[in-house]
C-alpha cells in the first residue's frame, strides 16, 4: 500500500509526465511542411553544380519520408537548426 507522500508524487507526476513528452512531438501538419521546405532546398542544392556533389546524408535526401518521419520525432527547436544547416550548407557551397 503506497502512502500518502508517494500516492502524492504518483498523483502530480501523472500529470506532469504526459505533458513533458507531448511538448517535443511536433504537429504531422508542421512535418509535412517542415519536409515540403526540406525538399525544396535539397532541389535547390541539387541543381547548383557547385553544390551537388557534396549534398550527402539524410540531411539531404530526396525523398519527403525521411524528412518528415525524422520531423515526427523531433523537437521544434531542432526542425530548427537543421534547416538552418541547410540553410548555412547551400550558402557555403553557392559562393565557390
Amino acid at each position: 500500500m503506497l502512502s500518502k507522500a508517494a500516492l502524492a508524487v504518483v498523483s502530480v507526476l501523472s500529470v506532469f509526465l504526459p505533458g513533458l513528452t507531448a511538448a517535443h512531438a511536433v504537429d504531422p501538419g508542421f512535418c509535412r511542411q517542415y519536409a515540403k521546405a526540406a525538399l525544396n532546398q535539397v532541389r535547390g542544392g541539387l541543381t547548383d553544380p557547385a553544390c551537388a556533389s557534396g549534398l550527402q546524408g539524410a540531411r539531404w535526401s530526396t525523398d519527403f519520408a525521411v524528412h518528415y518521419e525524422w520531423c515526427l520525432g523531433a523537437s521544434v527547436a531542432a526542425t530548427g537548426t537543421e534547416r538552418d544547416a541547410r540553410t548555412q550548407d547551400l550558402k557555403g557551397c553557392a559562393g565557390r
